[in-house]
């Protein structure tokens, strides 16, 4: 019998194992195989010895699995507690931005916090008052109490020709973009045309030249407003409907 036996909800392990369970399955969450030790330690900040060490312990927990020089994965029990976790985080998001008002960029350092500290109860209200959401502020699913995730297929815009035109549905959690975005009037459900692809230089970026997509919002048809400005996406931050 291993030491998580009988846990049933991510209240009942500490807040490190709750953060490790998160970070492997972060990893993974678009189709990577799991996540390796030296990329845990640079997500918790901790020397990659002290990665390995905690690595080993939820290993012989029952919680995580690992073989030498292969990536760190998820057991059935330790991604059931860990989509537990994503599921506090992404409805602390969303509370924090519907009924609290406060802004999409910064609900995550937030939400980071209180998701070690609210309780099952708390979270099945949260889910109650907000009409049991399936997706955050940034169009991440939230998974079901059962761990199940309903998400709407989505393509990336960075697979988009010049000149289309497409339905926002996710985006990075990343406070710049996110930034960028509300200026320009950019959030979930808008129709965004994709207006310019190339490498950006870190002048326009502000940080190290990479590819990159730019996009404005979609203006219907004798639609007066203002003229909306283009945003510069790295890639990899937004998706729209399929």
């Amino acid at each position: 019998m291993s030491p998580a036996d009988g846990v049933q909800t991510p209240a009942e392990v500490s807040a490190v194992t709750q953060d490790y369970l998160k970070a492997v399955w972060a990893a993974s969450e678009w189709g990577g195989s799991g996540a390796s030790i030296t990329g845990l330690a640079r997500r918790m900040r901790v020397a990659p010895s002290t990665a390995s060490e905690n690595v080993g312990r939820l290993v012989e927990a029952g919680l995580l699995e690992h073989e030498p020089y292969r990536a760190v994965t998820l057991s059935r029990l330790g991604y059931r507690l860990a989509m537990g976790m994503v599921r506090r985080h992404r409805l602390l998001e969303t509370y924090l931005v519907e009924r609290l008002g406060l802004s999409w960029d910064e609900v995550h350092a937030e939400a980071e916090v209180l998701e070690h500290a609210v309780s099952e109860r708390l979270l099945r209200a949260l889910d109650e008052a907000l009409d049991r959401p399936v997706r955050d502020p940034h169009g991440d699913p939230i998974p079901t109490p059962e761990g199940r995730v309903i998400q709407p297929a989505l393509y990336s815009v960075d697979m988009m020709p010049v000149g289309q035109t497409g339905v926002v549905g996710r985006i990075k959690d990343c406070p710049r973009t996110l930034r960028r975005l509300a200026r320009a009037g950019i959030g979930l459900g808008t129709s965004v045309t994709v207006t310019d692809r190339g490498t950006m230089s870190a002048v326009v970026l502000g940080e190290k030249r990479r590819k990159a997509t730019v996009v404005r919002a979609a203006r219907p048809a004798g639609q007066s407003a203002d003229e909306p400005g283009d945003v510069v996406l790295p890639m990899g931050h937004m998706w729209v409907l399929a």
